[in-house]
């Protein structure tokens, strides 16, 4: 059965695992929040299904788009995250509040997407240079050979022994501080910024290329450095060589096209208040705007024209203020899922700090060793930078799981300057520390405003 997954194996591998595997993945580096979980999970395998569904009812299965309703800081943006890095999905986050509707000054809605198949191209570029670099490494290495013992016509045995045995060196990095001239590619017009690039986009212009074709596009120069720098510098250019970039483009187009992940943050910002006049009306106009990209529109981009029919759309917003219902219905019908993230607890920030594979404490003891310090936490000590975390979330304004990330910066920033200077390697934090330190701010509203 034909599938659009066809020459894209990262896509293939990914889109195979049961939505249990997902929520497992996730739960390694995000607490709680199952819910949310469990609605990526299902939506990221219904790709796979879809994609071994025959034409033409395939094209008719449109993704379940997502709404998450929840305070900053319990996981939103993560899971999106996370779910995108499992898939080997292209994915962008975006800021509702920074577009406006057309007419008006700011971000055109188009731009996401735009951005979307760039993070693709990049992607799948990244992973095709991985299965050549092996080449590209042999091809700099005789390129290297050739700048020491330059080829000849008919080569005596007295060369092939010399080149035999400055490759040997070359080889084991005996010769990486020797001075070597080496000819690179260098275009002349490295950066040129240009009013408007994405409206060119939209005709399949590129200014900055076709400004680099317009004088003499890539030329090749000169340049004295070392092996060891002419190794890295030579590596890019051999990838770039080997590299297939219309294969790359059309493998990146579709992975955006049926794997895409745009995550809007903060939709509730676009939420009017019905006046009928004023800032309201662009913000109501941006949901329009979005309406035609959720529904299914064609966008042109530097690479070709991209559909949006099946790039899944994740929204989220703290709904402070306003409710999901003042969205116009027409975008609410879009996002037919909608879940709602739990605050944290005190329990939940003693399990971030502890149990996420790159949990705060890991981070913090990591950097430490780097110092030669080991950094050791009791049981009381957590529970009370949890204990801390979750009062002045409660006592301010609630910022969630970042308020761990400033509890921990204001109880070991003494410790981190100190650090280098240090003679003791073996530091414990304990309960008494931590009340010490955190405490008295944490007790003083307006103290932990501006410190906490």
């Amino acid at each position: 059965m034909e599938s659009y997954m066809v020459g894209d194996e990262v896509l293939q591998k990914a889109m195979k695992l049961t939505p249990r595997e997902i929520v497992t993945e996730l739960d390694r580096y995000i607490i709680g929040q199952l819910d949310a979980k469990r609605a990526v999970a299902i939506a990221l395998r219904n790709r796979w299904r879809r994609a071994l569904v025959s034409k033409p009812l395939r094209d008719d299965i449109l993704p379940n788009n997502i709404l998450m309703v929840g305070p900053t800081g319990v996981g939103k943006t993560e899971i999106s995250r996370r779910l995108a890095k499992l898939a080997g999905a292209p994915f962008v986050k975006v800021e509702a509040s920074k577009f406006t509707e057309v007419g008006y000054v700011g971000r055109d809605v188009d731009g996401m997407i735009r951005e979307l198949v760039q993070v693709s191209v990049d992607l799948v570029k990244a992973e095709e240079a991985i299965k050549v670099e092996k080449k590209a490494r042999v091809n700099v290495r005789e390129r290297i050979l050739d700048s020491l013992v330059p080829p000849t016509k008919e080569p005596s045995d007295s060369y092939k022994r010399t080149r035999r045995k400055i490759e040997g060196q070359l080889d084991l990095g005996a010769l990486d501080s020797r001075q070597v001239e080496i000819s690179v590619s260098a275009r002349p017009f490295k950066s040129i910024e240009v009013i408007s690039q994405a409206g060119l986009e939209e005709f399949g212009i590129n200014m900055q290329e076709m400004m680099g074709d317009m004088f003499g596009g890539k030329k090749n120069k000169s340049r004295k450095m070392t092996i060891a720098e002419a190794k890295e510098k030579l590596l890019q250019e051999e990838i770039d060589k080997l590299l297939d970039m219309d294969r790359i483009i059309d493998i990146s187009r579709i992975r955006a096209q049926e794997a895409g992940i745009v995550f809007i943050d903060e939709i509730d910002k676009i939420v009017g208040s019905h006046r009928g006049a004023g800032p309201d009306v662009s913000r109501e106009g941006v949901q329009r705007d979005l309406l035609p990209l959720i529904e299914g529109t064609t966008v042109m981009t530097k690479y070709g024209a991209v559909h949006t029919n099946h790039v899944l759309f994740i929204a989220a917003g703290a709904f402070s203020s306003s409710s999901p219902s003042d969205l116009i219905p027409e975008l609410q019908g879009r996002m037919p899922i909608r879940v709602e993230l739990t605050t944290l607890s005190a329990d939940d920030f003693r399990k971030i700090l502890v149990e996420p594979e790159n949990s705060l404490l890991k981070q913090y003891k990591a950097l430490l060793a780097t110092e030669g310090i080991k950094l050791e936490f009791t049981d009381g000590a957590i529970d009370e930078i949890a204990k801390i975390a979750d009062d002045v979330n409660r006592k301010t304004e609630n910022i969630g799981a970042r308020r761990l990330h400033t509890a921990m910066s204001a109880l070991l920033s003494e410790l981190l300057f100190d650090a280098p200077d240090i003679e003791k390697k073996k530091i414990r934090i304990t309960l008494k520390n931590v009340r010490g330190k955190l405490s008295e701010i944490a007790e003083s509203e307006d103290l932990s405003r501006f410190i906490l």
